[in-house]
């Protein structure tokens, strides 16, 4: 399979992780966005995770763990990290 795995680390409850949920469904479909999967991971469902990422949710990060953006979806730093895999 070409493309990456970003992992979307977050909370059932919380709106900001469903928002960049919806971002990234929405960025994954535009022309020219190399493929994607996106594993989304509840931080509650883990002692380490929460204590990690506790109130930093909703986190992006790729599939080496590195943090892309948390909060709100930067769709720029997405894009370029990406872009490296078309």
């Amino acid at each position: 399979m070409s493309g990456r795995r970003l992992r979307l680390y977050g909370r059932n409850y919380c709106h900001l992780c469903h928002d960049m949920l919806v971002a990234l469904e929405a960025l994954r479909d535009e022309p020219g966005v190399a493929h994607f999967e996106i594993e989304v991971v509840d931080v509650d469902a883990d002692p380490v995770l929460e204590s990690k990422y506790d109130e930093l949710v909703p986190v992006l990060a790729d599939e080496h763990g590195r943090e892309l953006c948390h909060y709100f979806l930067d769709t720029s730093i997405v894009r370029e990290y990406l872009a490296g895999f078309r």
